[in-house]
């Protein structure tokens, strides 16, 4: 079923404007509260945890088509997937004004994933975590998604294109040696190149490194050019001894990279935390709810649209917790 709606998707895209380029907008995030008389806990939840903490973005959308797609995370208080939901318990507005939702999805569909893989010389001591991360991210996948490998030292190599051969991915992921610098920002440069070749709507990379940038070319000024021209999604696995903490300079240049797209970075100290962290980025990537609508305004004007959204919360969910892409740039004639 969702693919059918996803194909719906793109046809009405192509259709309306020959072609399209979306992509996504800061994060947003609204609360719904506990309503009277209804009970807590009864709703579906995934057991997939996730934090409830919200992180907002800069990132933006441009489209080139009259339909504007919105992806929605919502969760309970406890920061588990809430699913079960229906567009009628949805509402969405582009600078205040309510828009009619033509369509909806809600079911689990492929994604296109790259793995960045920090192979410098710091990450000796955690390249054995960072092995068993990429086998977590591969045993958690859906059976149709396809992968890439990208590594990074002192530069950024691609170690295994564009694949739906899993066995790949792990195999060159058990022979890769750390040595050299950290050339990150060069890392995701390739990756993001190699991103254009995905089949699938839904995208994200997953950078699994220990340390901040220390030999890149790219700029992050540059980096943050290019996040806004794809909808890729960025998430980050932070490796760390449990020692001590993860180098502040890094830890901050990857929570601000994941969080503008949408993402966000998660600090791993204990192998064991491994198949919590990965369960809970496939948790992010799946179980979205895509909200579409054809805006109101129809000016080709390159402005910025805010986007809004509200939940009605359905008798007996609990209290629901909404991340979404929060505007875009109308398209310029």
């Amino acid at each position: 079923m969702h693919r059918r709606i996803c194909e719906r998707f793109n046809t009405r895209v192509f259709i309306a404007a020959g072609t399209a380029c979306i992509l996504f907008s800061s994060l947003g995030s609204v609360v719904c509260g506990e309503q009277e008389g209804a009970t807590s806990g009864t709703g579906k939840v995934s057991d997939v945890p996730i934090s409830p903490g919200v992180y907002r973005s800069d990132t933006t959308i441009r489209i080139h088509s009259d339909l504007v797609l919105i992806p929605v995370t919502v969760t309970d208080s406890s920061g588990k997937v809430v699913s079960g939901l229906a567009k009628e318990h949805f509402t969405i507005f582009e600078d205040d004004a309510r828009q009619e939702i033509t369509h909806f999805a809600s079911e689990d569909a492929p994604v296109s994933i790259g793995i960045v893989f920090d192979t410098s010389g710091s990450m000796e001591p955690n390249l054995s975590k960072a092995r068993q991360a990429v086998n977590c991210l591969l045993d958690g996948a859906n059976p149709d998604d396809e992968f890439f490998l990208v590594r990074f030292s002192s530069q950024a190599r691609m170690v295994v294109p564009m694949t739906s051969r899993f066995g790949q991915i792990r195999a060159q992921a058990s022979r890769l040696e750390a040595g050299g610098s950290t050339a990150l920002l060069d890392g995701i440069r390739l990756a993001m190149a190699e991103m254009r070749h995905a089949r699938y709507s839904r995208k994200a990379l997953i950078i699994i490194s220990d340390g901040a940038d220390n030999s890149s070319r790219w700029t992050i000024p540059e980096l943050n050019a290019a996040v806004r021209e794809q909808d890729v999604l960025i998430y980050a696995i932070a490796l760390t001894a449990a020692e001590y903490r993860f180098v502040d300079s890094g830890a901050a240049l990857l929570k601000g990279i994941a969080s503008q797209t949408g993402g966000r970075s998660f600090e791993v100290k204990k192998p064991k935390q491994l198949p919590d962290v990965t369960a809970t980025i496939g948790g992010w990537l799946r179980q979205q709810y895509v909200l579409g609508y054809e805006p109101i305004r129809t000016e080709r004007d390159g402005a910025y649209r805010k986007v809004d959204l509200k939940i009605v919360r359905p008798k007996g969910y609990p209290r629901l917790h909404a991340v979404w892409r929060q505007g875009y740039f109308a398209p310029k004639e």
